[in-house]
């Protein structure tokens, strides 16, 4: 698991790949074992159902996504302009089913977004919600965006 930290707020990324390429985020990569101490830390015991379930009750903005998803860029530019910047979690093609099972929005392996653990659902339910005005109260009430 590698987790990419922006000047903003973390990206963590999961994948196969030995050395994935830095974001054009300007971050910096740090990777983390399966025997660190950090509350980060991989419970290799954990299944990935579980993994994922836990990272959405612990961030009140999560989006999973495939790697190079052209969706989930536009979804963290769309939270960017309201000046939120969510957790992206990148996985497999194999662990993606395990995100977005459910049903709603973001099937057939795209992004899904979770709001303060509740599913919202793919990019064209995030557009909606942020259209109809319901976006940013949504967001404040959840604690991932402070609005004075």
């Amino acid at each position: 698991m590698s987790i990419y930290l922006s000047l903003n707020q973390p990206f963590v990324t999961q994948n196969s790949t030995p050395n994935p390429p830095l974001t054009n985020s300007g971050g910096v990569r740090l990777e983390l074992t399966p025997t660190t101490n950090s509350p980060l830390a991989i419970d290799v015991a954990e299944s990935t159902k579980m993994r994922i379930q836990r990272l959405i009750l612990e961030n009140p903005l999560i989006i999973f996504s495939k790697p190079s998803c052209c969706m989930c860029h536009v979804m963290k530019q769309l939270l960017s302009t309201v000046g939120v910047y969510p957790t992206v979690i990148e996985l497999d093609d194999d662990e993606i089913g395990e995100a977005v099972e459910g049903g709603g929005g973001g099937g057939g392996g795209g992004p899904v977004v979770f709001i303060g653990g509740t599913r919202v659902g793919g990019l064209e339910s995030l557009v909606a919600l942020h259209l109809t005005n319901q976006l940013v109260p949504r967001l404040v009430e959840v604690g991932a965006l402070n609005k004075a």
